[in-house]
């Protein structure tokens, strides 16, 4: 069953970097939306700029407990999980069980309503890939008991538990391998090296970057993210589709951008590179182009320049009369 308008939907980690956005988004096409999270990794700040919104509530609750949701359900989608290494290698078991008993309970509440479920799996199910860009046909090259497993296998679960309720049960279910977004409202210390290279040039500190910053990321401003999950949601595909930028570049090469959207003159310094860190990440996004019509529209030194913008923002609010931060300019990459 495939729906052109998404109606009443249901975002499990909602109050999230990306589902926070999402939540948005969905509310400005005309749906109405309630917002599920647990507030573990997600924060309320994320959405009280919604609270007030016609057609949005918020419901405190965690995914691996089952799900109830008063009312008509027409799309689940299924955010809920720890995205940063600092997060899930905090949070081993939580992000194994987000994976597992999450996805089974918003599998379970849209069987319940009808409703389609939309899967934001990762890019990470790829592993260290051995094939370059990753095809949505490509198995992976994953090290299940790595320290990275508990969010690379959660997600690969997650994506073989969505596909079981598909064949077996006739489930309407869409599968999004999501490539490494990045835009306001992700936390400064996350890990992830988007807002950390951000964060360090702010405050004029060095630069860390993995190794010898030669590995390389396909980066995707969150908007375009989100776009493509609702392009998903509004298509009878199941997928996985892979969305994200078809744009490579080095860790290095991206701390430059950053430090020229920043303005900064911090140095780019060398520190150890963390296990099963892969080597190459490229998404092969011509399915999503063919099927969703969708491609990422945001440049990505634009997209770097609201986030460094968003930054500057909340760093001067936290501390107003304090912020030593230097101003974004418009880069000298």
């Amino acid at each position: 069953m495939s729906q052109a308008h998404i109606g009443r939907a249901v975002v499990t980690g909602g109050a999230g970097f990306v589902g926070s956005h999402l939540c948005e988004h969905l509310l400005d096409a005309g749906a109405e939306v309630v917002c599920v999270d647990n507030f573990a990794t997600g924060s309320a700040a994320n959405v009280r700029h919604l609270a007030d919104r016609a057609g949005f509530s918020t419901l405190e609750a965690d995914a691996t407990h089952p799900l109830v949701v008063p009312g008509r359900v027409d799309t689940v989608f299924h955010l809920a999980s720890a995205a940063s290494p600092r997060d899930y290698l905090r949070l081993p078991v939580e992000t194994l069980e987000a994976g597992s008993r999450g996805t089974r309970n918003a599998l379970d509440l849209a069987a319940e309503h009808g409703a389609r479920t939309v899967l934001a799996s990762t890019s990470e199910v790829y592993g260290d890939p051995l094939h370059h860009p990753q095809h949505e046909s490509y198995w992976g090259n994953v090290n299940p008991v790595g320290p990275r497993s508990v969010y690379d296998e959660a997600k690969r679960y997650a994506e073989a538990l969505t596909m079981a309720f598909h064949r077996s049960r006739g489930a309407d279910v869409g599968i999004a391998r999501i490539f490494n977004s990045y835009g306001p409202r992700m936390r400064p210390d996350d890990g992830r090296a988007v807002p950390t290279f951000i964060r360090q040039a702010l405050a004029a500190e060095p630069i860390t970057v993995s190794g010898d910053g030669m590995q390389t990321r396909s980066v995707c401003y969150v908007d375009d993210t989100v776009r493509g999950l609702i392009a998903l949601a509004r298509s009878g595909i199941v997928g996985p589709v892979n969305i994200g930028s078809p744009h490579e570049l080095s860790m290095r090469r991206l701390a430059e951008l950053v430090r020229g959207v920043c303005g900064s003159d911090s140095p780019i310094v060398a520190v150890g590179r963390p296990a099963d860190d892969p080597r190459f990440r490229r998404p092969d996004t011509s399915l999503a182009a063919r099927a969703l019509g969708w491609r990422p529209l945001v440049p990505m030194e634009e997209g770097l320049r609201r986030t460094v913008a968003w930054f500057v923002r909340t760093r001067a609010a936290a501390a107003p009369g304090e912020d030593r931060t230097v101003e974004p300019t418009a880069g000298r990459a």
